[in-house]
């Protein structure tokens, strides 16, 4: 009996940790009121706007940690559709240094959307890096993966995915 509950406390704990991904980062000690901003996301997701969307769930997330940034300047809605992603982030980056700012948080949207079938799980993929825009030096970066569950939204999904990213952070 005592063999079969250890059983299955493993299979649940393998199915729980099977539903999200994590790696780099690791704990690094940045001070909270440093200058900070946010650069645009880089959607590789098939979802329109994902970036955007996932960049304003990240400022709230950084806003709960007492860290509030600059956001970049944003473009009016019929430019952003026509310019490309990466091309904003590298005006971005040229606008922290104008800006002076200590620390920049970019990254990519790997994924970002309901997967098939008839539970239509929430799936997204996220990868942030910290800059120093003088330089140009990442001195942070980590990605992480999420499938949620049949009733999850994506956007629910993303928060959990960026809360776990940006609390490995230290703050200080």
């Amino acid at each position: 009996m005592q063999s079969i509950r250890c059983l299955a406390l493993v299979a649940i704990a393998l199915f729980v940790t099977g539903c999200s991904s994590f790696s780099g980062g690791g704990n690094q000690t940045l001070p909270r009121d440093a200058s900070w901003g946010v650069a645009p996301l880089v959607n590789y997701a098939q979802a329109p706007q994902a970036g955007e969307r996932a960049e304003q769930i990240l400022i709230s997330i950084l806003a709960e940690e007492g860290v509030t940034p600059l956001m970049y300047p944003q473009q009016p809605q019929k430019d952003l559709l026509l310019q490309d992603d990466r091309e904003r982030q590298s005006q971005a980056l040229a606008w922290a240094r104008e800006q002076k700012l200590a620390y920049v948080i970019t990254g990519s949207v790997e994924e970002w959307q309901y997967k098939n079938g008839l539970d239509g799980e929430p799936a997204v993929g996220i990868s942030l890096q910290i800059l120093e825009p003088a330089s140009g030096r990442v001195v942070w970066s980590s990605s992480g993966a999420r499938a949620g569950w049949s009733r999850e939204s994506v956007a629910g999904a993303a928060q959990k995915v960026l809360r776990k990213l940006v609390g490995n952070l230290d703050f200080e």
